[in-house]
């Protein structure tokens, strides 16, 4: 049985990932199976433990960093956020291809662990369009704003390293674009 594919969804903060997540995974074409990572963020109203996260508490978080049982881990806003290596490589023998949603500094050791895993990077059409859509979202809370900009900004310097960026300027457009490379490489394996 021929290994999934590992397709890596990374960009700046609040560009947009989850509406072209959505439209990846309904996508059955791709045969995409979404990897829920681990968390230690409280739930939030409407959450669901081992769907939207897996929820766990810091001493659990530092057991799995410990075990090496992480592909990849960050800290945002006081919270951990990693991806479950097990999971993964399950899926990816099982024959499925995996989406992962990390942040930008999530993919170095993502790609160290699946060299043959398939980033991108998702950019805004302009750092001041990202910063209207910052301001519209978390409207309320000025802290919150300062730190998605500049989160945002680091994001972005670190794009031009991905080999696969597109912009978020339509996302029927972006999605079609990571289809397109995404299907060409599951089309390549499957001939080879």
């Amino acid at each position: 049985m021929k290994k999934g594919i590992v397709v890596i969804l990374s960009g700046a903060s609040s560009v947009g990932k989850g509406a072209i997540r959505e439209k990846l995974m309904a996508d059955k074409e791709m045969n995409l199976f979404y990897s829920i990572s681990e968390t230690t963020r409280p739930k939030k109203e409407g959450e669901v433990d081992g769907v939207d996260y897996y929820f766990v508490d810091h001493k659990q978080f530092a057991e799995s960093v410990k075990n090496k049982e992480l592909l990849e881990y960050t800290e945002f806003n006081g919270y951990y956020y990693g991806t479950p290596k097990a999971q993964v490589d399950f899926l990816i023998n099982k024959g499925k291809n995996v989406l992962i949603e990390v942040e930008a500094q999530g993919v170095g050791p993502i790609k160290l662990n699946i060299p043959d895993s398939i980033a991108f990077f998702v950019m805004p059409t302009s750092f001041e369009e990202l910063e209207k859509q910052i301001h519209e979202i978390y409207k309320d809370d000025s802290a919150s704003i300062e730190r998605r900009l500049n989160k945002a900004k680091m994001d972005m310097e670190i794009a031009p390293l991905f080999k696969n960026i597109v912009y978020n300027d339509d996302p029927d457009k972006a999605v079609a674009e990571i289809k397109k490379i995404v299907m060409t490489e599951m089309e390549k394996r499957e001939n080879a």
